[in-house]
């Protein structure tokens, strides 16, 4: 069948069994945007292309498929970059359709150009730039199967307009093999023996679970090990939800703003079993501390992440779920790890998380451990990024994956107000809660129209001090409380910014109004805004210092090493 570019385009998405596809058009993709006005799916309009890739990576992360993120060329293309660049370091499968000025304009400066297939190199898992309507089908396929297989990540797609335009038969390839690009040929279990022997001998050992276990859909077989050896898990940023947060062996997160338990599990464990995680730097800590008695055995699917931040005793590369089935099917239970666990619930026991409104005041920590309550297991959290992420990843009890939404290697402020637009879309009929602060909420409130004219259920909680707060966090503790510039003076009511788009708005200061307030927002029907005003001084505690090691960690203010 011959087709336009454009038609071919809509013609892949529907293949490829697409659903949601989130933009804006504009004048390089205005014959895409014609096509796609016949196609089967749902195209969403955000206000701000950076707001499309946030919630097409979101929509991507609830749902486990591949997202898609319509821009226009020139400055609708760069608009994307800084999602692209949050997704791709999240390891998030995304397709990125970036339109450009004719073939024959490239290089000349036409209006509205840019070399956004230049920029994009180094932030993305590949790109094309199709200058012909005959490698277009190929482009299309190879973008869907690149993104999501191996280890996921954004693959972008540049459009010369004149190529949406020009017609040639359309086949669209089954499937397709790129030189040097083979993930399934990445399997190592040469030291899969090694890695049962070390389990077995193991007196202290702690599972450590990162994000590459929900890509995998690790959950089960991380479950299974845990129970049937009685290891403890930890969880980084990204792997929160892998394993539920209210099992006994669960440690909470590591790392900078870890829990204390889970910050002296790994510093005093003999064996730390590293699942899909990159070892970030928030995670470890000072390198040279991190784990220093155990022997640590990695998994990951990329081979380049093994050994490239903490040396690994014994490397097993491949897909998680796979390697952890193999692992359980090879060990036995030991009985020798009650003492170890009972020293991991005495650390719980002298270094609990629990923070509760006194008097008027209102506590984050409880704003979010009440939230949580009203949503139950299915609801999915959105976060954006600062000191109200950090509570979340502490006090947000995640049962289930796929429900915590949150930027973690980039640290994204302006991330979670459209990510839970993708949300609401990827999970419907499911609670879905925006937790903003009020300096990350305004880098993207524009989308506060995109919510209201869609009316999607979004409850949306902000956490409003008054300042940025992580920032002032860190001149407080660090820079001599010089608070340059994160301290504004003149403050606003964000919940009438939220009305002037027709969502119900509302700010509350104490714990009683705040009550009747939360009953109020998830009793409506559509979108809510509801405005929390605490105290500007308080911290996201505990905290390790940088250059500090996990056991060096700051409680209630003080620094402890027991």
């Amino acid at each position: 069948m011959k087709m336009s570019g454009a038609q071919m385009v809509v013609a892949a998405l529907e293949a490829e069994e697409v659903q949601h596809v989130f933009g804006i058009p504009g004048g390089a993709v205005i014959p895409l945007y014609d096509a796609i006005a016949d196609g089967s799916f749902t195209h969403v309009l955000t206000r701000h292309e950076q707001a499309a890739c946030h919630a097409a990576d979101a929509y991507a992360r609830t749902t486990g498929r591949t997202g898609v993120c319509i821009a226009t060329s020139g400055p609708g293309a760069t608009n994307v970059l800084t999602g692209i660049a949050n997704a791709n370091i999240d390891s998030v499968p995304l397709v990125v359709i970036a339109g450009q000025v004719t073939t024959a304009n490239i290089g000349t400066d036409g209006f509205q150009e840019a070399d956004v297939y230049g920029c994009s190199m180094p932030i993305v898992k590949h790109s094309f730039l199709v200058r012909d309507i005959a490698g277009l089908p190929e482009a299309l396929r190879g973008a869907f199967l690149i993104a999501n297989s191996g280890r996921p990540g954004v693959v972008m797609l540049e459009l010369p307009v004149d190529v949406q335009q020009q017609v040639a038969e359309f086949v669209y390839p089954p499937d397709l093999s790129f030189p040097g690009y083979d993930p399934q040929s990445r399997l190592d279990l040469s030291e899969i023996d090694a890695a049962v022997s070390r389990i077995a001998r193991a007196r202290q050992p702690v599972i450590l679970a990162g994000g590459g276990c929900i890509l995998a859909g690790a959950e089960a077989e991380l479950r299974r090990m845990a129970e049937g050896l009685q290891i403890p898990v930890a969880n980084t940023l990204m792997g929160k939800g892998a394993f539920p947060d209210n099992h006994p062996l669960a440690l909470g997160m590591l790392g900078m703003h870890g829990t204390p338990t889970a910050n002296l599990a790994v510093s005093d464990a003999d064996l730390l079993i590293a699942a899909g995680t990159r070892f970030s730097d928030r995670t470890t800590g000072a390198k040279h501390a991190f784990a220093p008695g155990a022997a640590v055995i990695h998994i990951d699917l990329d081979p380049a992440e093994l050994d490239k931040i903490i040396h690994a005793d014994i490397t097993l590369t491949g897909d998680a779920r796979e390697i952890l089935a193999e692992l359980n099917a090879r060990t036995e239970a030991v009985p020798q790890r009650s003492a170890w666990l009972g020293r991991l619930n005495g650390w719980a026991n002298r270094y609990p998380l629990s923070h509760q409104s006194t008097g008027d005041t209102l506590s984050p920590q409880e704003v979010i451990t009440r939230v949580r309550a009203k949503t139950g297991d299915e609801g999915v959290v959105s976060t954006e990024v600062g000191q109200h992420q950090m509570w979340a990843a502490l006090y947000w009890e995640c049962r289930r994956s796929r429900t915590f939404l949150t930027s973690g290697g980039l640290g994204t402020m302006g991330y979670g107000l459209p990510a839970a637009i993708g949300g609401a879309f990827g999970a419907p009929g499911r609670p879905v809660t925006c937790l903003a602060g009020d300096g990350s909420i305004l880098m993207n409130i524009q989308e506060l129209e995109t919510i209201s004219r869609y009316r999607l259920p979004i409850k949306i909680i902000v956490l409003h001090n008054s300042s940025l707060g992580m920032v002032r966090q860190w001149q407080q503790l660090f820079w001599k409380r010089r608070y340059s510039e994160t301290c504004p003076t003149a403050t606003c009511r964000l919940a009438a910014v939220a009305q002037a788009f027709g969502i119900p708005g509302v700010t509350v200061s104490d714990p009683e109004h705040f009550g009747k307030a939360l009953d109020e927002a998830y009793a409506a029907e559509g979108p809510f805004f509801l405005e929390c005003l605490i105290p500007q001084e308080d911290n996201v505690m505990p905290m390790v210092p940088p250059g500090k090691g996990l056991r060096d960690f700051l409680y209630d203010g003080n620094t402890t090493a027991p």
